[in-house]
């Protein structure tokens, strides 16, 4: 049975991917800040799916979230084939309106405690000849979006990390890489549509909509959508995939790399 850790798994595009994962056929280890909420996916995947759901509640932004998940992980399943690497973002800023304290929060929460994790689980990854790397990103790390200067800088490191790791581990059978998603339609989103809004004295729709007018495809993207990258990505026909970082956004971002 295939065993699959995923974060930020109580909402948003973590909920999606734990979904879509244990629809795979995947045990799962799930975490995020909120036990009440990851106990209801948990509850609700094991009753639809058949698969084994646990959980662990721990917070990206605290240094010790990455010892506390992983050695769950491993009391669980004694080896982990799938980390989802996924966090929610910190506040929006400017470039001009960073501070030191900000800077460490973001970095801990989206670059250090990603690595933390994914570092403690290479090694059995790589002693079992396989295993799959996956980290949510933001098409941020390609096209920096205005007033995001904490996600756009955090974000990009761990998809530098993405890049060098992927490399290291690959003839190990361990594949690392990223997903970069567009404008999916979440909470997360939506907040920072509502950001946007208050910041332009706009409404919510207007800014919605003049989102969508920017995508090919003509709509927000769904977050199972999202998923099936993340579940492709997760299974045997990815094996040649690695060091990689694909887009999920209807054809948003005009960045050749």
């Amino acid at each position: 049975m295939t065993t699959a850790l995923v974060g930020g798994a109580s909402a948003g595009l973590g909920a999606a991917i734990a979904e879509r994962l244990a629809a795979d056929g995947t045990d799962l280890l799930l975490w995020s800040r909120s036990t009440e909420r990851l106990d209801a996916v948990a509850r609700a995947l094991t009753e639809k799916h058949g698969v084994k759901t646990h959980t662990v509640a721990a917070d990206a932004a605290d240094p010790t979230a990455a010892a506390t998940v992983a050695e769950r992980a491993l009391e669980l399943f004694g080896g982990v084939d799938v980390c989802v690497l996924n966090a929610g973002g910190p506040p929006p800023a400017t470039a001009d309106k960073t501070n030191a304290d900000d800077w460490r929060a973001a970095l801990q929460l989206l670059t250090i405690t990603p690595i933390d994790l994914a570092t403690r689980l290479l090694p059995g990854m790589r002693q079992r000849g396989h295993g799959r790397i996956i980290a949510v990103l933001s098409s941020g790390v390609r096209e920096p979006l205005p007033n995001l200067t904490y996600s756009n800088s955090g974000r990009a490191a761990l998809a530098a990390w993405i890049k060098t790791a992927g490399r290291e581990v690959a003839a190990d059978g361990v594949t690392v890489n990223g997903v970069v998603p567009g404008r999916i339609d979440t909470d997360r989103v939506a907040h920072l549509d509502a950001a946007a809004a208050k910041r332009t004295g706009t409404d919510p729709e207007q800014v919605r909509a003049a989102s969508i007018a920017t995508i090919p495809a003509g709509r927000y993207g769904r977050p199972e959508e999202f998923a099936a990258v993340v579940g492709f990505l997760a299974g045997p026909a990815s094996s040649y995939v690695t060091a990689s970082l694909l887009s999920c956004d209807g054809g948003l971002m005009r960045s050749m790399t």
